[in-house]
């Protein structure tokens, strides 16, 4: 889990799921190509550097984007697709 902020007050996140070095699941709103690329359909001077909320999910080979989210958000969203076995409603 990682969360910055910068000079101008915006919030960099990046809240991510790993299992054995392999990323499960991966929220982010870094300026990932892809997922401008997906956004606006390419990648101009436009949006060079812009922050696109995104989830990456099967080790980074998919990517959905998404709303911005905060942690809490992060944390409900793994209890509800990751259950735990002591969790009673898994």
């Amino acid at each position: 889990m990682t969360e910055l902020f910068d000079d101008d007050r915006r919030r960099k996140y990046s809240y991510y799921l790993l299992r054995d070095n392999y990323v499960e699941a991966g929220f982010d709103n870094s300026p990932d190509p892809r997922a401008i690329r997906l956004k606006y359909g390419g990648i101009g001077q436009a949006h060079a550097g812009e922050q696109v909320p995104h989830l990456h999910r099967v080790d980074k080979t998919e990517l959905t984007l998404t709303d911005e989210i905060v942690f809490s958000t992060f944390v409900q969203w793994l209890q509800e697709n990751y259950p735990t076995s002591s969790d009673p409603t898994s």
